[in-house]
């Protein structure tokens, strides 16, 4: 059993950790407050080919393994983690497309998609149906060799970028179950009647927008039904949901490990009644418990990693992941807050961006109740257990 990382990954990690603090953490506060966009950051990620991480390589990507793939979350929300969200939905859009794919589908997209000349995201929230995907609205009906796609999707990341957008659709309408009518439809930027209305404003997650987006009578090729069948779409969402929940897992890390090392950074140099509030034991009590959780969270984090690396079906590990991950992150963003005192609300510290960014973690990909639910159902149905 061994619980270091390789020397690639400890390289790659040390890449990540030098161009966060370098590039990243310098401006994120600025940036965050000012709604400006970081266009300089994500060409810089560009040519560190993150935005290829989860592509084959034969089609231009770096067939990183989901141990490095969660080392980048962790990192780049440790710096910000609105960036790391333009990075999430593009990896888990490229992970689909690489394992669901036609063929001809893979060679049009993902060479592009690599570099980052192009970008992608995922739209399945609509205003109706969140967590309840099969109650989704948006169509789409056959005409020909098109399909004609109708629908709003809501909180869609990197909207504004994406092409091709995957979009999850009911192909049709009468199925029972309802899953067995839906599909993904891979719609292009540009596409007549395909609209980003609105930028959604938030409490947090800035850098990256949030977008409401308007179908209304969009052709779109009927080559561009992901895998090339109706009725998969349901499948295919579900499995890159597994991914996606890794991904806020490390993200989740990395904004406990900020919000740690603020509140020890704090500790040591804010002094009362004379000495370092370091020195007071309920300040050391608060310490050692974030600590703790963080380095918990950390190791279920990997565990679930390795256990995508090894080809399993990970909804357990996974959903374990995302829900302790996540809770320990809001949870490590109070207590620095709490160790900052007043000053936590002050714009001016970090502590209160983490904060704003941290509650998205526990309702992102799947709420904690519904992380519990996938964990019971894993559970009660044999899919995975607990234990040796």
């Amino acid at each position: 059993m061994d619980f270091t990382l390789s020397g690639d990954q400890e390289q790659f990690r040390s890449m990540l950790r030098d161009f966060v603090d370098g590039e990243i953490v310098p401006v994120a506060r600025e940036w965050e407050h000012s709604g400006r966009y970081p266009t300089e950051i994500v060409d810089q990620m560009k040519q560190l080919g993150l935005f290829g991480l989860m592509i084959p390589e034969e089609y231009g990507g770096a067939a990183a393994d989901f141990v490095s793939f969660t080392l980048m979350f962790e990192e780049i929300a440790r710096g910000w983690m609105g960036i790391a969200g333009i990075l999430g939905s593009h990896s888990l859009s490229c992970w689909m497309l690489a394992r669901h794919g036609t063929e001809e589908q893979k060679r049009r997209y993902l060479p592009d998609l690599a570099t980052g000349a192009r970008r992608t995201g995922i739209a399945l929230t609509e205003p109706d149906a969140g967590t309840d995907l099969q109650g989704i609205r948006t169509t789409a009906t056959r005409d020909g060799d098109h399909y004609v796609v109708n629908g709003t999707k809501m909180w869609i990341t990197n909207a504004r970028y994406a092409d091709p957008l995957p979009v999850l659709v009911k192909t049709d309408r009468s199925a029972t179950p309802a899953h067995k009518g839906m599909s993904v439809l891979l719609i292009e930027a540009g596409t007549p009647g395909f609209t980003v209305t609105k930028d959604i404003p938030k409490l947090g997650y800035k850098g990256t927008e949030s977008c409401e987006v308007v179908f209304d009578d969009v052709r779109v090729p009927a080559a561009n039904l992901l895998g090339g069948v109706e009725g998969r779409g349901m499948q295919q969402v579900l499995s890159a949901l597994e991914v996606g929940r890794l991904n806020i897992a490390g993200r989740s890390l990395g904004i406990a490990q900020r919000a740690y090392d603020e509140a020890l950074h704090y500790a040591r140099d804010r002094r009362a009644f004379g000495k370092p509030i370091a020195e007071f034991q309920a300040i050391q009590i608060r310490l050692a418990e974030m600590a703790t959780q963080l380095q918990a969270a950390r190791l279920l984090t990997y565990w679930s990693a390795d256990a995508l690396d090894r080809g399993k079906r990970s909804d357990l590990q996974t959903g374990m992941a995302k829900l302790f991950a996540s809770e320990v992150a809001l949870q490590a963003a109070q207590d620095s807050m709490r160790v900052h005192g007043g000053y936590s609300y002050s714009a001016e510290f970090e502590i209160e961006r983490l904060y704003r960014d941290s509650i998205l973690m526990t309702i992102g990909e799947g709420t904690s109740d519904v992380m519990r639910t996938v964990i019971a159902r894993s559970l009660i149905g044999d899919k995975g257990r607990v234990g040796w």
